[in-house]
């Protein structure tokens, strides 16, 4: 599924943030800078009541700025960390702003409030073109995120030594709550063009989100709205667009924010009129705006970062099938060949059966029998590799399976669920159970599967992943706990803890249905389920993680979309 579209930070929602920051910011102590990753930067300030951060970004999908909760210590040692630790430390933030109607950030840092800056850093929030940059007090680039050559860019290069510039002046005029109606709708119909694109060529600051917002914040009725030539709307449509235009702006003027979901968008950070509510049980809090938009982006941005690992994680999963695959049909090949053997050796016998074979035929004979017992020999070394083959072969596919029908609940169950498959294919694409280091490592953690209750109340443990379904199936299963597992098709391994209480058919049936559902065959309609006692499964020696064989067992028939009532009664780790 692709991930929903992020909504980019405009200049509203810019001027939101920093009426938020510089009544808490300003002034405030620089104390440390930190790289997250290539695009993201984080510092720590200190003020007399508290420790903020704050969050700097130049990724060209998701340019931002904002306070954070304080972050793990992660990037310190980064080139531009260290430019910046050296190049702010010991100063103070006494200037934060944003000039015009640019979606640009200024830090301006001095000895101690009242002196002159000494130095600026400068966050450029402009799509692909959002870059960095760490002026000195004449406003030279000391440090950039992103240097921009020549080649780049022909009308504002700029890198290291360079004199800083602004970006080129927006089109069109800046908004204005003093002009007039008409001046105002005279300036939108200028062209002949659709909605949208007369507001933002006509004025600065007017983002496609802002568009949704001042047009009525509607779905669909925005969106047609905005689409449709200013020519044809009526005196009606310009009224309301009008009204709406000035709530906006007199919001800007006034410093009326505030955090809200949109309807036509994500959110939205100005409101039209005071709120009435009365409420007054307890203070707002003072960065309300900055943690909706930091909590906002970390799960829009987290969501994109798993889709990411789970595409690179697949790619990973299908070449090593791939090549499991091939080196299976080869060995295949390889056996096939010892069928000759018998060939070779009558040919070879018939040649030593003639009246007086000469010596030609005599060692050509001697060769076919040489050939037949190695073909015959090599069975003994062809079959473990098939095997060995066909058993990793099985556990790729069951990663790819646990892959598609991971957590989805949780960023950072979705996270770690990621982490463990992503070991898991590099120990079998290491062709090996895990070293000594790594089995020392999974020890001190105890595996969490997912955990249900059967329609009796009885325990069902579902295996998420190889390590998971060893855990459950071999280390904790007690007498009286009962396997389940779809047959013959790669899926994750279903115990119902039969030791902890009599079972019902119910609970069989319950079993059997989350066993089908987290399996390959879950989109069939009715999927054979294997039932096997606990004390019935052996570890296969040699095996990765999660490898069992069983003797006997019982089939049930199973209905994976019966499973859904399961999983939306509640799920819970252990």
């Amino acid at each position: 599924m692709a991930p929903a579209a992020l909504q980019a930070m405009d200049l509203t929602s810019l001027r939101a943030v920093l009426s938020e920051l510089q009544p808490l910011l300003v002034p405030s102590r620089f104390e440390k800078a930190q790289q997250a990753d290539s695009h993201t930067l984080q510092l720590g300030f200190r003020t007399l009541q508290q420790r903020l951060w704050l969050e700097l970004s130049w990724l060209a999908e998701a340019p931002r700025c904002f306070a954070i909760a304080p972050p793990p210590r992660q990037g310190d040692g980064s080139t531009l960390a260290q430019q910046l630790q050296h190049g702010l430390g010991g100063l103070a933030l006494v200037s934060l702003e944003q000039p015009g109607w640019e979606r640009v950030v200024e830090l301006g840092f001095a000895g101690r409030p009242g002196e002159a800056i000494q130095r600026w850093l400068v966050l450029e929030l402009m799509g692909r073109h959002s870059n960095l940059f760490l002026l000195d007090e004449q406003r030279r680039v000391v440090a950039a995120a992103r240097q921009v050559r020549p080649q780049q860019s022909r009308l504002r290069p700029i890198g290291t030594g360079d004199t800083y510039s602004p970006p080129p002046p927006l089109s069109g005029e800046p908004p204005n709550p003093d002009e007039p109606f008409e001046q105002w709708q005279a300036q939108l119909s200028l062209l002949p063009l659709p909605l949208l694109k007369a507001l933002q060529s006509a004025y600065q600051g007017i983002s496609p989100a802002l568009a949704l917002q001042i047009t009525g914040d509607t779905p669909e009725r925005s969106e047609a709205w905005l689409a449709q030539p200013v020519g044809e709307l009526s005196s009606a449509q310009w009224q309301e667009l009008w009204q709406r235009w000035q709530a906006w702006l007199k919001a800007l003027q006034d410093e009326r924010f505030g955090f809200s979901p949109g309807r036509c968008c994500s959110y939205r950070c100005w409101q039209e009129s005071v709120s009435s509510s009365g409420d007054t049980a307890g203070a707002p809090d003072p960065l309300a705006i900055n943690q909706a938009l930091a909590a906002y982006h970390q799960e829009r941005l987290g969501n994109r970062q798993v889709l990411q690992r789970q595409h690179q994680l697949r790619q990973r999963l299908e070449q090593q099938l791939n090549r499991e695959r091939l080196q299976m049909e080869h060995q295949q090949q390889l056996l096939d060949q010892v069928e000759n053997s018998d060939q070779l050796q009558q040919q070879a016998d018939a040649l030593l059966c003639l009246p007086q074979p000469s010596r030609d035929q005599v060692a050509e004979a001697q060769a076919l029998y040489k050939r037949a017992r190695k073909l015959r020999r090599s069975v003994a070394a062809i079959t473990p590799r098939l095997e060995q083959h066909r058993q990793r072969i099985e556990q790729l596919e069951t990663s790819l399976t646990f892959l598609e029908q991971g957590p989805s609940h949780s960023h950072a169950a979705a996270l770690e669920h990621l982490q463990t498959l992503e070991e898991e294919c590099a120990n079998l694409q290491e062709q090996g159970r895990p070293n000594r280091t790594q089995r020392r490592q999974q020890a001190s953690t105890t595996p969490t599967p997912l955990e249900l209750a059967s329609p009796s109340g009885l325990r069902l443990q579902v295996g998420r992943n190889h390590r998971q379904n060893e855990w459950i199936s071999l280390r904790q299963a007690r007498r009286g706990d009962l396997w389940f597992h779809a047959q013959e098709c790669p899926g994750s391994h279903v115990v119902l803890k039969g030791s902890e209480g009599l079972s019902a058919e119910g609970d069989l049936q319950a079993a059997a249905d989350v066993a089908a559902h987290f399996s390959r065959a879950r989109g069939n309609s009715r999927v054979a389920v294997v039932m096997v006692p606990c004390e019935e499964l052996q570890r296969i020696p040699g095996a990765a993680p999660g490898t069992v064989r069983h003797r006997g067992g019982a089939v049930i028939w199973a209905e994976p979309g019966r499973a859904a009532s399961l999983l939306a009664a509640g799920a819970r780790s252990l």
